[in-house]
């Protein structure tokens, strides 16, 4: 492929050599740069990709696109563009066929629900028989396949191979979680998205390593809106103008209110021995009783959101019930079937206000006891620690302390900080390091009527230990004990 092909959707300067330049790959990891290769180099906030820029041409880089001036005296062709991000993002599209043109894409961005949202979108488009893949926090799935990634939103050039993956797989559907680092450093830049979804959006990720302001934060979420077709917004969320602001897409709304497109009534909680759901009628452009396998208020906007993309779609209402009913997501308020005594489940649940927000959800189930196990992050801020102490010490009946990734940190210092917090509510607990161990205990002492929830660890099927990963999935250990438990009383 020619360089000029690559940069067919960039502005761009060529400061040295042409941009007829025959390219054999596209790279932005100094790394891997072979002979014939277009390195991009990247600004980071650690790494900046122009340094590389010596080691690069010694590899054989045949062009580099740059955003800064550069001295350059050996033969290869350089690219001047605003931004180096913003070019990966279009180069990336063309290099691999614009793949998301032979799908129908879906973006979600929010602070929360994202996840969740994805796979019941997943989930409904499976029982209607088509092929989908998937891209968040949890990795990607693509049919069988399954690939972990280190951001939720993944650089635009991964993004464009996985589309490309998808493609060849017979996908006919993308479906991504869209985060604002993603939205803010152009990594979904270079297509647009069919649909667009506003999950909410609460006050998070503010800081000196992510977003300067709330302001900010809202106003990349918001960018989602104008690199899609159709957006499907939660009407009852107060930030929902915000996100409107400088939208070019069609808008339709979901929520509790009468003038939404999809609205909810009639909520109620299901409970039973290991299961906790939801249930609620939906009217305006679909109408029908819709239960929710998984449970609390939040599980119904959704649903809703992923309800009204399927509904857009041209889904059956059959296809689209079934899987609303039958969805489970993994590391997300995930309900492990242990007894019939007692509910146990695992969620990712790892600040004060995913906490918080959990753990209201569960009380309203009016349990007889609500028990959570969880730990903190090593190396990572302590005020964390203290408040999702704090949190847990005033609604749960029991908080059990534990490791979570203790990384190069004591797990029993940071359990001493976590008892700080937990003392502001003078909150019931006990202290056990080892989280096995401590997953037992409350597995073994759960009462009639329980809820046990397991937080932190959701999905993650790891304890990051002085720089190394050891595998620990809570639902393996949930399940395996629960085999253990049985063949000791058979």
């Amino acid at each position: 492929m020619q360089l000029k092909q690559l940069l067919v959707q960039v502005p761009y300067t060529c400061v040295k050599g042409t941009d007829t330049e025959e390219i054999e790959h596209l790279i932005y990891d100094s790394r891997k740069v072979e002979q014939g290769d277009v390195f991009v180099c990247l600004t980071g906030a650690v790494v900046d990709g122009h340094d590389f820029i010596p080691d690069v041409i010694k590899k054989g880089a045949k062009a580099i696109i740059v955003e800064k001036e550069v001295d350059v005296t050996a033969d290869v062709t350089v690219i001047r563009v605003e931004n180096t991000r913003y070019a990966l993002a279009c180069m990336s599209a063309e290099y691999f066929g614009r793949p998301y043109e032979k799908m129908t894409t879906i973006g979600i961005t929010g602070t929360k629900g994202k996840t969740t949202t994805s796979y019941m979108i997943q989930k409904i488009l499976e029982k209607a028989g088509k092929k989908v893949g998937v891209i968040g926090t949890i990795g990607v799935v693509i049919g069988e396949e399954h690939y972990k990634t280190a951001n939720t939103t993944p650089e635009s050039y991964d993004i464009q191979y996985y589309f490309h993956k998808m493609v060849e797989a017979g996908c006919e559907y993308a479906v991504m979680e869209v985060s604002s680092q993603g939205l803010k450093f152009n990594r979904v830049a270079g297509f647009q998205f069919d649909y667009g979804i506003f999950t909410n959006l609460t006050p998070d990720h503010i800081g000196p390593a992510e977003h300067d302001s709330l302001e900010d934060y809202i106003h990349c979420k918001s960018l989602l809106f104008n690199r899609c077709k159709k957006g499907i917004f939660n009407g009852d969320d107060p930030h929902m103008k915000d996100m409107l602001i400088g939208h070019t897409c069609e808008v339709e709304t979901f929520g509790f209110k009468e003038n939404d497109d999809y609205r909810s009534s009639d909520m109620q909680l299901l409970s039973a021995p290991g299961f906790l759901g939801v249930s609620f009628n939906v009217s305006g452009k679909m109408n029908g009783e819709v239960k929710v396998n998984i449970p609390g208020r939040f599980s119904v906007y959704n649903a809703l959101s992923a309800l009204a993309t399927c509904h857009n779609l041209g889904i059956s209402e059959e296809a689209i019930l079934d899987g609303l009913r039958e969805i489970r997501v993994r590391g997300r308020v995930e309900i492990v079937p242990y007894s019939d005594d007692f509910t146990v489940l695992v969620d990712y649940a790892h600040n004060a206000m995913s906490t918080e927000s959990l753990l209201t959800t569960l009380r309203e189930y009016n349990p007889k006891r609500l028990i959570t196990l969880f730990g903190a992050g090593g190396n990572r801020d302590k005020h964390r620690r203290y408040d999702m102490g704090e949190i847990s010490g005033k609604m749960a009946d029991l908080s059990i302390l534990t490791s979570d990734n203790p990384r190069f940190e004591e797990v029993e210092d940071i359990i001493e900080d976590i008892k700080i917090g937990v003392a502001r509510s003078h909150g019931k607990y006990i202290s056990i390091p080892d989280r096995r161990e401590a997953i037992h205990y409350a597995l073994d002492h759960g009462q009639k009527g329980d809820i046990i929830a397991l937080l932190g660890k959701g999905h993650e099927d790891y304890i990051e230990i002085k720089g190394v990963r050891y595998h620990f999935n809570e639902v393996e250990e949930i399940e395996r004990y629960k085999k253990e438990k049985e063949n000791q009383n058979s």
